[in-house]
């Protein structure tokens, strides 16, 4: 591509800060922003940046067709909810416009394995218009390529077994809310940890309905699985509550949680292949004490047996610059929904992203 690439950031939180940043640094432009918030609308995506006026100031997402359609971007950042169902609409849109988005949504990683019906949908629609959509961000490469990267250099694989955390507190009171943090035990097992003490058949009758709220290690076996050519004859997911063991104060909540109350969960998915592969994976999400960080461990048992730790990542940092790195991916792709398992591995971009789409 002989111009720049042209980008909308759609949701200008706290992620937008460091992926505005990556992509004017990485040689494409910002045409166009989109919030629900009142106190960020109006204002210029430089002061929500930190830098000099960029002449772009954010619209409401009741403007957000129009702006798009005006502004015609190569493609859409979604950087605002967890689940897929949260985001359709933003992706609706885009493959409605025939824009290609990108979005660091957990679900949207892999929701073919937990939301099907939505998932098919933005594909039918994003194949008509001719346009990618795609979810990525810190599990593209820590919980995914790494991993299957691994698996390259093993010659038998048993069994493949990933732990990660992260502090709540860096995500908002939604996510910290959805992860049972502040719940007394008793309030854990019937809102959290009850939605999935349920049978397989019950659980895929959920997922039909579009109704399943997966944790994202849910998602990420589901890629793994395809990226490594395995086939998945069962999963399942077991939510445990982390415990305080003290009493510790949450800014995010704005409460204190006392000794004995949840102050998050540990989201355990296991996974049975037909190739005889087990993965047994977890992420602990939870408000942290002034002793703990963010820590990512996978382990590969087999021949030979491998572990690899990343202690203190800085996962938001992370995220964001696996998002813009992925910009000429998504544009290069084939129409429709496509997980980052069937693009190229994820490369550093040394030159301005235009230079890498074809």
């Amino acid at each position: 591509m002989d111009r720049k690439i042209r980008v909308v950031q759609y949701g200008t939180g706290k992620m937008s800060v460091y992926t505005m940043r990556y992509v004017y640094e990485k040689g494409a432009e910002i045409v166009g922003a989109i919030d629900v918030n009142p106190d960020v609308i109006g204002k210029d995506i430089g002061e929500i940046m930190g830098t000099e006026e960029k002449k772009v100031k954010v619209v409401d997402v009741s403007e957000a067709e129009k702006m798009i359609s005006e502004t015609k971007p190569d493609v859409v950042i979604v950087t605002t909810m967890s689940l897929i169902e949260d985001v359709k609409d933003a992706l609706m849109l885009c493959a409605k416009l025939g824009i290609n988005a990108i979005t660091t949504c957990e679900e949207a990683f892999y929701p073919q394995n937990s939301n099907p019906k939505i998932t098919n949908a933005i594909d039918k629609l994003a194949k008509e218009n001719n346009c990618t959509i795609t979810g990525t961000g810190y599990q593209d490469v820590y919980w995914g390529e790494l991993i299957s990267a691994i698996g390259g250099s093993t010659h038998k694989i048993n069994k493949i077994k990933g732990s990660s955390s992260y502090n709540v507190e860096d995500y908002g009171i939604a996510l910290a809310k959805a992860h049972g943090a502040g719940l007394t035990l008793e309030e854990f097992e019937k809102e959290v940890a009850s939605q999935d003490e349920i049978s397989k058949e019950e659980r895929q009758k959920i997922i039909d309905s579009g109704e399943y709220q997966p944790s994202y290690m849910w998602n990420v076996n589901g890629w793994l699985c395809e990226k490594l050519g395995l086939t998945v004859e069962s999963q399942t997911q077991e939510c445990i509550p982390q415990i305080a063991k003290k009493d510790m104060f949450s800014k995010t909540l704005n409460m204190t949680i006392k000794e004995g109350m949840a102050t998050g969960m540990s989201a355990v998915v296991t996974t049975k292949t037909k190739e005889g592969i087990t993965l047994e994976t977890q992420c602990i999400g939870k408000v942290y004490d002034e002793t703990e960080f963010d820590r990512n461990e996978w382990t590969i048992e087999g021949e030979p047996d491998t572990t690899i730790v990343v202690e203190k990542p800085a996962t938001v940092e992370l995220t964001c610059a696996t998002v813009v790195n992925r910009i000429p991916d998504v544009i290069n792709a084939k129409p429709g929904y496509v997980p980052t398992n069937e693009m190229d591995e994820l490369k550093y971009r040394v030159k301005p992203l235009n230079e890498y789409v074809k």
